[in-house]
């Protein structure tokens, strides 16, 4: 995706996207597993990494 790691890393470290309604959640990986995060929009707790081309 990103040229050189720093660019990468700030557009796909940390980021997560509700599998409701796809909107996308930077946070880290210990709190959305534990279910400390929820969506904005829908506050489904339901979140996915978001995908890396």
């Amino acid at each position: 995706m990103g040229k050189f790691p720093e660019a990468a890393a700030r557009l796909l470290d940390n980021l997560f996207v509700c599998r409701r309604c796809k909107s996308k959640i930077r946070a880290t990986n210990l709190r959305v597993l534990s279910g400390k995060i929820s969506c904005r929009k829908c506050a489904s707790t339901t979140l996915r990494p978001v995908r890396k081309k």
